[in-house]
């Protein structure tokens, strides 16, 4: 368990006070203990999720999953399941029961070892073909159209070799993949397949240590260093404003991207200055631990983005600002842990869908009303209506008094009516420094204002008597100076 035996009791008494105003649901049994990160360790807090039912394909016509890879839940709550063990796409309906399968006839539509899926609005199906080096097209009714093979281009390289993992498709019917294998960044193809460029490559972030080796390396270092590369995507999720995002495997900060058209990271803005680096998933400033090593992502319609972490099993959820929302999830064998998490998506209603590919099963997580308080307070805040967020905000703080973004979003609800000192003792709990400052700046011109009169007349009192006072005293202590020395000298001849 991750928790000490203090934490474990701090966890029984908030959920106990939460039965005093939210229903028993919200503080169920869980595998694992909530808990959130704030400014200085992680801190004891109420699920927002827990694990409801699994899907393994058991009860369904067309038999078990073996080693799903990937899923896609589309507009009407349809899930596509890519299951990659048994060479096929399996089509479940909102309720979970089998609609149809796809590519599991012989023939030229015949899958082997897929790893991804997209689904269009219409509802062809692109599915990314791993072992068969393409990507195969299906259309509504699950028939074969068409494939789309490796692309022929001097770009790619002579060693290149067509190994789609994961997909999407834009608004331009281009195919944006990642293939396993590249670093140079996600592959654009069109519709006729042809190759039209990489897009939003990785970063190789600049090191010293590196720099100073190639000053005195040999031909043959300077050949090692110039093979390192950036680290490749493992997955990209495209949302309802055209944003593509990712998740990168291997590095430190910034793990998660949000990329422009043009393959800017708009998530991670001005990613090169160290205090904009963001270190998504869990977050230890000591000891030794591993880089989260995020495999997948999905995103709601608020902005809403929810990462999962292959090295911890976890899935952390972020707001549209990269603030920490929830936690949930673990490595192990009871439900709501997993074994080999590998790819997520959630329903319109917001149920998260987490494939584990060694449990070959489907594992679906519905929020708590401490989940649905704490969107709903995040979604006010994030549009900037702070004061309507600011009573959601003081129920979160009523049931999880360790949740630091509650207090962030209480202090700027003041700041918007202007009551700086109490905003200043909230940033101040958040343990936030820059808006702390900023109204601290505030309540001084508000102080200035207010005592004006007070200030006005200060200095002018200041200014006379450092004008008029301060000299016109030297010059009666100067007068006073010779009286004294005079009565000195008198009473030394008096005693001689």
């Amino acid at each position: 368990m991750r928790a000490s035996l203090p934490r474990a009791v701090l966890v029984w008494l908030i959920s106990s006070a939460l039965l005093l105003g939210i229903p028993a649901a919200a503080s169920a049994s869980s595998p694992y203990d909530g808990y959130i990160w704030n400014s200085r360790s992680d801190s004891p807090s109420i699920n927002g999720y827990l694990y409801k039912e699994s899907i393994d394909g058991y009860n369904l016509p067309s038999g078990p999953f073996k080693a799903p890879e990937d899923i896609y839940i589309n507009d009407n709550n349809a899930i596509y399941v890519v299951d990659s063990g048994n060479n096929r796409i399996v089509l479940l309906d909102s309720s979970h029961q089998l609609v149809r399968v796809y590519g599991d006839e012989d023939g030229p539509g015949k899958l082997n070892g897929p790893k991804g899926i997209f689904v269009k609005n219409d509802g062809t199906v692109y599915v990314a073909d791993t072992q068969n080096r393409r990507i195969a097209i299906f259309n509504h009714d699950g028939v074969f159209q068409k494939e789309i093979k490796a692309p022929d281009s001097p770009l790619l390289g002579a060693n290149f070799l067509f190994s789609p993992a994961k997909l999407i498709v834009d608004k331009r019917d281009y195919m944006i993949i990642a293939n396993d294998g590249t670093s140079s960044g996600l592959l654009q193809i069109d519709p006729n397949g042809v190759f039209k460029g990489y897009f939003g490559a990785n970063m190789v972030e600049f090191s010293w240590q590196r720099f100073l080796i190639r000053l005195f390396a040999t031909d043959e270092q300077k050949a090692q260093l110039a093979a390192v590369r950036p680290q490749e995507f493992s997955n990209l999720y495209q949302d309802e404003e055209g944003f593509i995002w990712t998740t990168t495997l291997g590095t430190e900060y910034n793990q998660v991207k949000r990329l422009s058209a043009v393959g800017v990271d708009t998530y991670n803005p001005d990613w090169t200055q160290a205090h904009n680096r963001k270190k998504f998933g869990d977050v230890f400033s000591y000891g030794s631990f591993d880089i989260a090593s995020f495999v997948d992502l999905t995103v709601d319609d608020k902005g809403v983005v929810t990462a999962l972490d292959l090295s911890t099993g976890k899935a952390f959820q972020y707001d549209k600002v990269r603030s920490l929302l929830f936690v949930f999830g673990g490595l192990g064998t009871q439900n709501g842990l997993f074994q080999t998490p590998v790819a997520i998506d959630q329903t319109s209603d917001g149920n998260i869908y987490i494939v584990d590919k060694t449990r070959n099963r489907i594992d679906r997580f519905g929020t708590t009303p401490f989940g649905d308080l704490v969107h709903e307070a995040s979604s006010l805040f994030v549009d900037g209506r702070y004061q309507e967020a600011k009573e959601p905000w003081r129920k979160v703080l009523e049931i999880n008094s360790n949740y630091e973004l509650a207090y962030s979003g209480i202090g700027k609800a003041l700041e918007k009516e202007e009551r700086w000192k109490e905003a200043m003792a909230y940033h101040k709990m958040a343990r936030d420094q820059y808006n702390y400052s900023q109204s601290l700046k505030e309540y001084r011109k508000e102080w200035l204002r207010e005592n004006f009169q007070l200030v006005f007349i200060s200095i002018i009192v200041l200014f006379l008597v450092l004008r008029f006072g301060v000299p016109l005293l030297r010059k009666q202590w100067g007068k006073l100076r010779p009286k004294e020395y005079a009565q000195g000298n008198v009473t030394e001849r008096s005693g001689s």
